[in-house]
């Protein structure tokens, strides 16, 4: 059994990547810190999670997994220092941060709200960059498998005029990538950015999702577990000269 720990932030939902990140990492021996808040998810179209987050912790310690979980509102500064903490008292170190989780807002220009803007960024942008501050502050450098990986959205690719909060927010984490992989690989800590492309989360009606299917080149929408394989291929010892990327595991989706 594998003694690295990685934190999984995002996880609020069974559905959704961040658990099948955890449910892979957990299959693959890593202790996990998984990180939720499910008021977001609340207050969205799709809903929390019946059983909360709790649901998937119980799910994965029932499968042998050593987890422990946290919910905090990423909103808050002081939040990405405090969950970083919490791992390291857990699990005695950590080497991986997953930072997966995202707030989607759906404002165009017309919508546009300087309070939308300013939360999008305090959770998508801020958030992260402070999780990859404190991860790095507390990161032994003698340990192998240093690792940080975020994610991006498909603003790279293709006009998303209708959410403009999430894609500025999402798109300075997708610049970020390169400059922050440069600065922590002398340390031995790589800095990945995964575009999943349009996921199959609950969220799409039945026009959508057949529109989708019809379009990829792969035939069909991604899946969570496509995700999670990227990721646990980026934290494993194979991906340790890979750095300053941005990956899509799309099935050909951004290529057309």
């Amino acid at each position: 059994m594998s003694d690295r720990v990685v934190i999984v932030t995002g996880a609020s939902r069974r559905i959704a990547i961040g658990a099948a990140i955890a449910r892979r990492l957990v299959a693959d021996g890593y202790a996990v810190l998984l990180h939720s808040w499910a008021p977001h998810d609340a207050g969205q179209s799709w809903g929390a999670d019946p059983g909360g987050p709790e649901a998937l912790v119980d799910e994965l310690r029932r499968a042998g997994g050593r987890v422990e979980h946290v919910s905090a509102d990423l909103a808050d500064p002081d939040a990405p220092a405090a969950l970083v903490d919490t791992a390291r008292d857990a699990f005695g170190h950590v080497d991986a941060l997953v930072a997966n989780h995202a707030r989607g807002s759906m404002q165009s220009l017309e919508d546009l709200t300087a309070e939308e803007l300013d939360h999008s960024f305090a959770v998508n942008t801020r958030a992260t960059l402070l999780l990859a501050k404190a991860f790095a502050a507390r990161h032994d450098d003698t340990r192998p498998g240093g690792r940080v990986l975020w994610m991006t959205s498909g603003q790279y690719h293709g006009a998303m005029p209708a959410e403009l909060p999430y894609i500025a927010s999402k798109a300075a984490l997708h610049e970020l990538t390169r400059s922050l992989a440069v600065h922590l690989m002398p340390r031995g800590i790589t800095v990945n950015c995964i575009n999943p492309g349009p996921n199959d989360t609950g969220y799409a009606d039945d026009a959508l999702r057949a529109e989708v299917t019809r379009l990829n080149p792969g035939g069909r929408w991604s899946a969570p577990a496509d995700t999670a394989r990227l990721v646990a291929w980026l934290l494993s010892d194979e991906a340790d000269w890979v750095t300053g990327q941005t990956i899509a595991s799309d099935g050909g989706w951004s290529a057309r």
